[in-house]
């Protein structure tokens, strides 16, 4: 009796299943959230990434260079950087740095004016009093581009304005801007009853780029490949709700907003997804694909223009992680 009952008392105690370890994966993005980041906002709140054994941390960057700077240093996992910056830091500082995704198949960053201004195209530049942030890439971009339209470069005033592109604009500091983005500072000016026009880069000379990336340590790339591999898949389950469930990912966004540093208006960021979702995935093109072509053509732009000293492999530059598991 005795030894039944204690066969029977062990039996009865249900052991509780150990808790699984999540991998931590700290994530440095450009900006504070928006709309480009729904998907990664989907995964984390839909548990996509715990599905894969990963919690994912995401941080906001305190100066431009965060993103690409702590994940090189080994202070984040992942950042999301831009591809000519990535180029000219591997380049020019050999900083171990590689995209493992594209998160944008085109560009983002347009030249923004003023309809009042009739500024339609390079050429309409010369003139001009044109604001930016800052650095060689941007006064060499507006350079090439008035070139390349029949423009004399000499002839535009350029002005560094920091982070206030909108305001330059609104307060006519400048006649038009270089740096804002098609699906932020365009839907924002419009919200505030200022229409505007716009154009790319690459309408004069410069070859397509991906705008955002998701960018990686050399050494953490091969150390924790499988965490990465893991990462990506998630944030395409993430990515593929943004595309089927775009309001309920709108929703999730703005319930994460950052309301005191950077607050968000649901038009704005309505027609910010409309603009980004055919810019992030292509028709026949995978998201977060990468393409040699587009890579090696940007590294050629950036070494013709003597923005960066010296002409790297585009294999250098990126990895399809995910496509290649």
């Amino acid at each position: 009796m005795l030894l039944m009952l204690l066969v029977v008392g062990c039996g009865g105690k249900e052991e509780k299943p150990a808790e699984k370890k999540l991998d931590t994966v700290d994530v440095v993005l450009d900006w504070y959230p928006n709309a480009i980041h729904c998907f990664l906002y989907n995964a984390i709140e839909k548990g996509y990434f715990e599905e894969e054994g990963i919690k994912v941390n995401i941080h906001f960057p305190s100066n431009a260079s965060d993103p690409m700077a702590l994940p090189a240093a080994k202070k984040a996992d992942i950042g999301i950087y831009y591809l000519h910056h990535l180029v000219m830091a591997r380049a020019n500082e050999n900083i171990p740095i590689t995209s493992i995704g594209a998160i944008t198949q085109k560009p983002l960053n347009v030249i923004i004016a003023l309809k009042e201004n009739n500024i339609k195209r390079a050429k309409d530049l010369e003139g001009k009093t044109i604001g930016y942030s800052g650095g060689p890439l941007t006064e060499e971009s507006l350079k090439a581009m008035v070139e390349f339209d029949g423009g004399d470069p000499s002839k535009v005033n350029v002005i560094d304005v920091g982070f206030e592109l909108l305001t330059s604009m609104i307060t006519k500091q400048v006649d038009a801007t270089i740096g804002g983005l098609v699906n932020h500072e365009v839907p924002v000016m419009e919200e505030k009853g200022l229409p505007v026009d716009y154009f790319y880069c690459t309408e004069y000379g410069m070859p397509n780029y991906y705008e955002e990336l998701f960018v990686a340590n050399d050494d953490l790339i091969k150390e924790r490949k499988d965490v990465y591999v893991r990462f990506l898949r998630a944030a395409n389950k993430g990515f593929e709700d943004m595309i089927n469930k775009p309001e309920e990912s709108l929703d999730i966004l703005l319930s994460k907003q950052e309301a005191d540093q950077f607050p968000l208006s649901r038009n704005v960021e309505t027609q910010s997804m409309n603009i980004l979702l055919p810019i992030m995935k292509e028709e026949g093109v995978p998201f977060l694909h990468q393409d040699k072509k587009v890579w090696q053509e940007n590294i050629n732009w950036l070494y013709d223009h003597k923005i960066i000293n010296k002409k790297i492999s585009a294999d250098e530059m990126f990895i399809n992680l995910y496509e290649e598991m």
